[in-house]
């Protein structure tokens, strides 16, 4: 992880990455590392048929789970192919990103384009990057806007999975969360 300024104390950091690199896999290890914490949050699914990627589902810190964006999906709103269901999106952001008391560290799978089309989820983002709340998040390896934005902030930690890093960054990522965050 590569700090973008002089500061030591990062409480946000932020996993970058090529698609199917394991970003998700990485997050979900992470969460599953921090169990015994009060996690807020969710990650991204594929919805996968026949070998081919044609969805994607938000999956909460407490398993509910949503529909974001699938081939099928008749939308005004749409990334490449997908269509994108913003009032999913908006639901589940209200439910998990709003700043609570009660969560003591979010996980944030991702910050990308899709996401970025809900004005309630970038003004969600920007609020939890403004607290001193622990926050680990994906972020689209290309993009403008949200995407740039928070990876050119000098009070994150950027790093980049790979698969040669891969399999060792839940566990420095769950430990710097766990020295964040302090003795249970």
């Amino acid at each position: 992880m590569v700090a973008n300024g002089p500061r030591t104390d990062h409480r946000t950091l932020l996993l970058t990455g090529s698609p199917g690199v394991g970003k998700t896999t990485i997050v979900r290890r992470v969460g599953a590392a921090l169990r015994d914490r009060r996690i807020g949050g969710f990650v991204t699914d594929e919805i996968r048929s026949a070998g081919r990627r044609i969805g994607f589902e938000l999956c909460t810190a407490s398993g509910q789970r949503q529909l974001l964006a699938h081939v099928e999906l008749a939308s005004e709103h749409r990334v490449g192919r997908y269509g994108v269901d913003l009032e999913a999106l908006d639901r589940i952001v209200a439910q998990t990103l709003e700043l609570d008391d009660d969560v003591e560290v979010y996980l944030i799978d991702e910050i990308g384009r899709m996401e970025c089309l809900s004005a309630r989820f970038r003004a969600a983002v920007q609020r939890l990057l403004d607290t001193h709340r622990p926050l680990l998040a994906t972020v689209a390896l290309h993009g403008d806007g949200l995407i740039a934005a928070v990876k050119q902030r000098g009070d994150v930690l950027l790093g980049r999975a790979t698969p040669g890093n891969r399999d060792r960054l839940p566990d420095r990522i769950a430990q710097r969360l766990q020295a964040l965050l302090g003795p249970r």
